[in-house]
């Protein structure tokens, strides 16, 4: 049975058969204030390429009133099975169908979202379909490859305000009557609806004209900086139109800040929807502005690469999201007027980071995996699809030139809009652009697994002066269970040389410090440098062109150890934190010995992402990687660095606050735990430090976590704060509280009911994992084992992906909960898809042994 599966097979045969039309979807919604479900009215138009084949078109629904096909009305209960309708007896040519629904409103970020606002008790709605919930909310052929144009009807409450892909009409009755879309697939349309508040405005160049909206509750309507995220916007604009030679290919351009959303954003064809999150309650530092244009644009470049032109099946998903996740940081980096012109230093140092760790897990896979089915897919939204791939496209640019490879995307969008393309229509086009064979570099590139590792091999006289210099690169074995051979790859690189200048104490790359090259095979010499005074440090990789792990020679490491932070450029800086990072991680580099170096650089960091980063990191080391029998000590030595930092930063800035988040994590002593307090109740301060909602809430949690904070003061904070981030925060303190009461409370709300919506359940699950409760929560690594399958079959993805990962006993470092989780692999039989996000938790059990050992040993 597919259940609500579907395999590239099956989408193949359907593609071959059908031609679609046209969709019309009627929308009866006006009843959402009070839930439930609500009637859905699809009329499809198709042609078939043959006469008496079947097929079926797709629909999860609780009730199905009427199938008709070409005027034969069809038993309901007879063809609609297995989230399928069946088409039997299709007529060559046009065909029309006509299906009858009850449809039902969720709570879990799929099909169409109900949430209601605590603060005026409204309803709120929006659709999210990718990958496959379109079908959720109106019968329909779910797979990119047969797009179609979607006209839509929505009745809805009085006073409601109704967004699609298509521009607003004014409603007559309630009743919306939205223009047929341009041909897109099924998973970007959208529909936002409920009394959301908007502001308006307008993209003019050249006489073009595109009418641009922000929404977002009115609860929130007060914090929308709706200017900062227009002038964004209007930036993307200006730079992709100019870098894509195509103009925006939608009629209007809507971005809505949306509740309880379980990604960034979606990019719905002209109705994008983003977490409303990004809509800032309180002080967050520039890191997290940079973070939200970058995702803004990012939706904005799949307007082209995504929505005009479409991925044929999902093994393309990755080129898909890469390909937005480039520009949108190319975007930042070389657009006039940008803010972040150093979003390639943010990239090295998050996305680039996360995709290492993807690549070393034994689900790693290589960039253009093969997706099976729709199981497949849904778990692969992973750092191999979003950034290893958005690094090994900046490799690609590297390797055949901006400029070319600009005109092959242009070559591509004239060539393929409204349509649908493979991997291949594209590298053809920056073939004819670059003169470049790319077909050896994408069988390398995206069609193998793995990292490669750079070396410098570097020899001197006795004066210092360079006789040999060579790059020696390896392939290390992949990881115990992952498919495929390690492969040594073609790497466009850069070669830093840099000195420490007297006169400003900076680490600095000479004028003529910086060879590109092209790398291959396994011992590459450079000639170019043979005949030079060796500089302080050699850097490869410089500009982070390739993706690759570097590592340092050993005069090199030991100068960066002791200057690190002096370097002048952000991007060698986060290179260098970055491979330590990674050796800290391979059990390189002991625990305390990472410690160590970020104590002594991290005060000259000027970035603000990457001192966030090294804040997360530190901590995450010495609670998982560091010899247990030392972690106690490490995270005394850490807190009492993280509050001497925060009386020492800049008041009102922003190394301030994430010096105060940072504190307020791990703050431990009966004296650190009083100033938390202190903070909260107005009896201490520190100058310039605004204790506001979400801050408040950090110190909130954190003293529910240690048991100084019970109902009464969670309670109390929640009156304060009576929204919807307020429940959420409200959730996580109740279960971070260190009682076996506490913590029944908070599994039973998650695993035996599934009342939660996901937002709330994510809030619980991050408040009952808490790293000082080890022995608290040690017997629950059993019930996971004992629950998890059960949880997989009968929840929804989103909801069941959330459980799996977050309450699998990653704290539990040890050989038994190896063994349990070996044993469960073998005997419980998951699918495909549990199974390896089981496997990816167990690997880094195994990894955090492995680095407790070598810490141990560094003792």
């Amino acid at each position: 049975m597919p259940g609500t599966n579907l395999t590239r097979e099956e989408a193949q045969q359907r593609a071959k058969l059908l031609t679609v039309d046209s969709y019309e979807i009627d929308l009866d919604l006006s009843g959402a204030q009070e839930g439930g479900t609500y009637r859905s009215v699809t009329t499809v138009r198709f042609d078939v390429a043959e006469s008496g084949g079947a097929s079926f078109i797709d629909l999860v629904a609780p009730t199905v009133h009427e199938v008709t096909l070409n005027g034969d009305a069809l038993d309901p209960d007879e063809v609609f099975k297995d989230s399928r309708i069946t088409l039997p007896g299709l007529l060559e040519g046009r065909n029309i169908l006509r299906v009858v629904a009850d449809c039902a409103y969720t709570n879990t970020g799929e099909g169409l979202h109900r949430f209601v606002d605590p603060v005026d008790d409204q309803a709120y709605l929006y659709t999210q379909f990718e990958v496959p919930d379109a079908r959720r909310v109106f019968a329909s052929f779910e797979q990119p490859d047969l797009k179609a144009t979607f006209q839509f009807t929505v009745k809805a409450p009085e006073g409601w305000t109704v967004v699609s892909n298509s521009p607003t009409p004014e409603p007559r009755d309630n009743v919306w009557v939205f223009e047929p879309t341009p041909r897109i697939s099924t998973y970007v349309t959208a529909l936002i609806v409920g009394p959301y508040h908007s502001v308006h405005s307008v993209y003019e160049k050249d006489g073009q004209s595109v009418p641009l909206g922000i929404y977002c509750r009115p609860s929130l309507a007060e914090f929308l900086d709706a200017d900062a995220i227009f002038e964004v916007t209007r930036q993307g604009f200006d730079w992709f139109q100019e870098k894509f030679d195509y103009a925006y290919p939608f009629e209007k351009y809507d971005q809505l800040f949306v509740p309880e959303f379980n990604a960034g954003a979606m990019e719905n064809a002209g109705a994008v929807t983003i977490r409303d999150q990004y809509v800032f309650r309180s002080k967050v530092t520039d890191a997290a502005y940079e973070m939200r244009a970058e995702t803004i644009l990012h939706e904005l470049a799949h307007m082209w690469f995504g929505d005009l032109v479409t991925m044929e099946w999902w093994n393309d998903l990755w080129l898909n999201e890469s390909f937005a996740t480039y520009t949108s940081i190319a975007c930042q980096a070389h657009a006039p007027g940008s803010r972040w012109p150093h979003s390639w230093t943010t990239f090295a140092n998050s996305m680039k980071t996360w995709a290492y760790r993807q690549d070393q897990l034994p689900s790693t896979h290589p960039i253009m995996a093969e997706i099976r089915d729709l199981d497949d897919v849904l778990v692969n939204f992973d750092g191999i699809t979003y950034a290893k791939g958005a690094s090994v496209l900046k490799q690609l640019v590297a390797y055949v030139g901006m400029d070319e490879f600009f005109r092959g995307v242009q070559a591509y969008f004239k060539r393929h809009a409204y349509g649908n393309t493979r991997l291949s229509d594209l590298l053809g086009a920056l073939e004819e652009t670059s003169g470049r064979d790319l077909k050896t570099w994408s069988k390398k590139w995206l069609e193998t697994a793995g990292i490669n590792v750079l070396r410098p091999e570097i020899e001197t006289d006795a004066e210092g002066t360079i006789t040999s210099f060579a790059i020696r690169q390896e392939a290390p074995a992949l990881p115990a269970g992952a498919k495929g051979e390690p492969t040594l790859r073609p790497h466009r690189i850069a070669v830093g040389l840099y000195d420490l200048d007297e006169a400003s104490g900076k680490l600095v790359r000479a004028a003529d410090g910086r060879i590109e090259l092209d790398v291959d095979g396994e011992l590459t010499a450079v000639p170019q440098l043979t005949g030079r005074r060796r500089p302080a440090v050699v850097l490869l990789n410089d500009d982070d062109l390739s993706y690759a792990k570097v590592r340092l020679d050993e005069r090199s490491l030991a100068f960066v150890t002791e200057h690190l932070g002096d370097f002048e450029s952000s991007l060698p800086r986060a290179l260098c934190w970055a491979s330590a990072w990674d050796m800290t991680r391979d059990a390189e580099l002991a625990t305390r010995d990472y410690l160590s170096l970020v104590l002594s650089g991290i005060s000259k960091e000027s970035d603000i992402g990457v001192v966030q980063s090294l804040h997360r990191q530190v901590k995450l080391a010495i609670e998982l990687y560091a010899d247990p029998a030392a972690r106690d000590a490490l995270l005394a030595r850490w807190t009492e660095a993280t509050l001497a930092h925060l009386r020492a930063a800049e008041g009102g800035g922003d190394h301030q606050l994430a010096w105060a988040r940072a504190f307020a994590a791990t703050a431990r002593t009966p004296e650190q735990l009083d100033l938390l307090e202190g903070l909260l109740d107005g009896s201490q301060s520190i100058e310039g430090l605004a204790v506001d909602t979400e801050l408040r809430w950090a110190f909130v949690e954190r003293l529910a976590a240690v048991g100084r904070f019970d109902e009464p003061e969670i309670a109390g904070e929640y009156a304060r704060d009576k929204t919807a981030a307020g429940e959420r925060h409200a959730a996580t303190a109740r279960a971070a509280r260190p009682t076996p009461e506490a913590k029944a409370d908070a599994w039973a709300s998650v695993i035996d009911s599934d009342k939660l919506p996901n937002a709330v359940q994510e809030a619980v699950i991050a408040g009952f994992v808490q790293t000082d409760q080890r022995e608290l929560l040690a017997p629950y690594a059993e019930r996971y084992f004992e629950v998890v399958k059960d949880i997989w079959d009968s929840r929804s993805h989103e909801i069941a992906q959330q459980i799996a990962l977050g309450f699998y006993p990653a704290i539990q470092v040890s050989e038994d909960t190896l063994r349990r989780t070996d044993e469960w692999l073998a005997s419980a039989e998951p699918n495909a898809a549990l199974r390896r996000l089981v496997s990816e938790s167990r690997a880094g059990v195994e990894r955090a042994l492995k680095a407790q050992a070598a810490d141990a040993a560094a003792g």
